[in-house]
């Protein structure tokens, strides 16, 4: 499943979302999303942990000012990645 987080990580139930996670899942940061991928961070450290890859627009990471506080361990991709990745998964959830 393709989960995408829209909304600032503070501003979501993070809790369920982790939860209804599972391995293999993909999860995409967009919009204020991003945030979650702020290096050090304490939800970069939750995603982390979960069996998940997680990927985030690079777009909304330049738009917001992150370039240099995103973690490197979260893949950025672009608008066609993104396609990709809807592809990939028949069954997305948006948060």
């Amino acid at each position: 499943m393709l989960h995408t987080l829209h909304h600032s990580p503070w501003q979501c139930d993070m809790t369920t979302l982790l939860r209804t996670m599972q391995a293999g899942d993909d999860l995409l940061l967009l919009s204020d999303g991003v945030i979650a991928g702020i290096e050090g961070g304490h939800y970069l450290d939750l995603l982390l942990a979960a069996p998940i890859s997680v990927h985030a627009l690079n777009e909304d990471v330049v738009a917001r000012g992150l370039s240099g506080q995103i973690s490197n361990n979260i893949a950025r991709v672009s608008y066609t990645e993104f396609v990709s990745l809807t592809v990939k998964h028949a069954v997305q959830m948006s948060w």
